[in-house]
């Protein structure tokens, strides 16, 4: 099986229990950074995660419950309200990276995972700085 097909399956690798963990540990880290707690409202972090983990479990292969509840991802459009530069991109990864580490999933989920991550936070640049 190729990493294209791949990563399409993460789900059926790490399950919903998988990616609840990447997503609360993920979260965890937010209110105490000073980048991200600027980006993520404090009082919206439970509904951020929530939908945080329902856009990875559609996209890796799960339910789509995630356009059910909220149409088309755009990610980008949803996104452009927030002031993300190169900083914010790079706190946001290494934050993510923190919490796949903790989660604990195998090397080919840890380096899908990573490769998207690393990728969609790029494309959500959207203020220099």
């Amino acid at each position: 099986m190729t990493d294209i097909h791949l990563d399409d399956r993460i789900y059926d690798v790490i399950g919903e229990d998988g990616f609840a963990r990447l997503c609360a540990g993920f979260f965890n880290r937010v209110p105490a950074d000073d980048v991200l707690s600027a980006i993520y409202p404090e009082d919206d972090l439970e509904g951020a995660e929530h939908r945080l983990r329902e856009f990875l479990v559609q996209r890796f292969g799960g339910p789509h419950r995630y356009t059910a509840e909220r149409g088309e991802p755009r990610l980008r459009a949803r996104h452009m309200p927030f002031a993300i530069d190169q900083l914010a991109r790079d706190r946001w990864v290494q934050r993510m990276d923190e919490a796949v580490t903790e989660a604990g999933f195998s090397d080919v989920a840890n380096r899908v995972l990573r490769t998207f991550f690393d990728a969609s936070a790029t494309f959500m640049i959207n203020r220099q700085g």
